[in-house]
């Protein structure tokens, strides 16, 4: 463990200087696609213009709340927090047929079950039984495996120039590889470590500028500030079979969340034990209920600032306390958020991309520490096909499901992730079998 938590130049409690936390916390923000999944879900129910915006301000208001709580107060890792895409299905759904107060509604009562859940130490348990640091590290590996086509996707996007996304993208991948290789040969380069992704997002972005993709012409006329407001959309409305779903779905969300708790454990070499797990688990449950009240985003653990992590090797949490600060500033101040959303997309998942190859070798490191029998083997290759497979499934396939397993299929970590942990409880481990043996004998 101490070997690990040598790979990082800052350790998670060690404090940096107000300037640093800032520009940390900045590049942090910076390189996640905040702005994507509320702008999906508002248009889908039905907002447009000022309320659309709006929402999207609350969106990052809420979530700069419930990060410096998760990060400053409950589980106290560096981890940042941000809108869920896993209930992204069912909240359209629910927006859009039953509208935007039942779908508010939908998410408090299973916010709450998530809070109680980690009160009475229930999924602490299930954890350290369920997913130990092999099955962990399988995890890891499947959110990065999950998350690739997301960034090839987002880069070789066909809306506007597809010439122009590519290069702006593949530019911002390529200077970020470039200041990962020189990190590697120059190992005391502490500075370099913490502006590549900055750069990484500048150089992409000048690209962009330079072929005409990029545009900041509606900064000059967002305003400067707007404050925030509880059930902006009208009074939560609780419509039975919809909290029920979302309930279901919020236990998929915290098992999403899980694998980046794993992430960073691995990342920064703090220790996941149960006295943090439960604190986790009701600090993912309050920043559920912070989004709900001001908007209706679910918010999880952002596996991609894992990866920033892993880039910067910079594990402070006043960096990431400085990012919740700076999300929630973002929320009341509509042309500073409407800044970070003109990076164009492509630029943003340049870095992703990046991001989930740190993803996927972290996880093949922790897995190579478990001795590769037929069990393990099983496990690995069963839970990463399972994980592809849903990725690759047709819409349509999909649609013609059951609702509550269409919301489950849709997303590649919770299956992958479902089916390790299941052949991890049902498949004897090696002690098992040698007992077995022992006992024929």
């Amino acid at each position: 463990m101490e070997e690990r938590k040598g790979e990082l130049i800052v350790g998670v409690n060690e404090k940096i200087s107000f300037g640093k936390a800032v520009f940390l916390g900045l590049q942090h923000v910076l390189s996640m696609d905040l702005y994507i999944m509320p702008l999906i879900l508002g248009a889908a129910i039905g907002l447009a213009g000022g309320d659309l915006s709006f929402f999207l301000q609350m969106s990052f208001f809420a979530c700069g709340i419930a990060t410096i709580l998760q990060a400053g107060v409950f589980m106290k890792y560096p981890i940042i927090q941000g809108p869920s895409y896993v209930p992204l299905g069912a909240l359209c759904t629910i927006g859009a047929t039953m509208g935007v107060s039942v779908m508010i509604g939908s998410l408090i009562p299973g916010a709450v079950m998530i809070i109680l859940l980690g009160l009475c130490k229930g999924f602490s348990k299930f954890v350290k039984r369920a997913i130990p640091p092999f099955i962990g590290g399988i995890i890891i590996l499947i959110v990065g495996i999950s998350l690739t086509p997301t960034a090839a996707t987002g880069i070789a996007s066909t809306d506007g120039s597809l010439s122009a996304n590519v290069i702006s993208g593949l530019t911002a991948a390529g200077v970020l590889i470039i200041c990962m290789v020189l990190q590697y040969k120059l190992k005391s380069s502490r500075i370099l470590h913490m502006v590549s992704v900055i750069l990484a997002l500048t150089a992409g972005t000048v690209a962009a500028c330079l072929m005409g993709a990029a545009d900041f012409s509606t900064v000059g006329d967002a305003a400067w500030f707007k404050l925030p407001e509880f059930f902006h959309f009208g009074l939560p409305k609780f419509e039975l079979k919809s909290c029920i779903l979302m309930a279901f779905i919020y236990l998929i969300v915290l098992l999403d969340t899980t694998g980046t708790w794993v992430t960073i454990s691995a990342i920064t070499g703090e220790d996941l034990d149960d006295k943090r797990i439960d604190r986790a688990t009701v600090g993912e449950g309050v920043g559920c209920l912070v989004g709900s009240l001001f908007g209706g985003t679910p918010m999880t653990g952002y596996s991609s600032n894992a990866g920033v992590l892993a880039i910067t090797k910079v594990g402070s949490r006043m960096a990431i306390i400085a990012g919740g600060i700076i999300l929630m500033l973002l929320g009341v101040c509509p042309k500073l958020m409407t800044v970070i959303s003109c990076i164009p997309a492509p630029v943003v998942n340049g870095v992703f991309a990046v991001v989930c190859i740190l993803l996927i070798s972290n996880g093949i490191k922790i897995i190579q520490n478990e001795p590769l029998d037929e069990r393990s083997s099983l496990i690995v290759g069963i839970s990463v096909v399972a994980a592809v497979a849903t990725i690759v499934i047709p819409q349509e396939v999909l649609n013609a499901m059951p609702q509550f397993l269409n919301y489950f299929m849709s997303s590649g970590t919770a299956v992958g992730a479902t089916i390790a942990v299941i052949l991890q409880l049902c498949l004897p481990g090696r002690k098992n079998v040698t007992a077995q043996v022992q006992a024929q004998n």
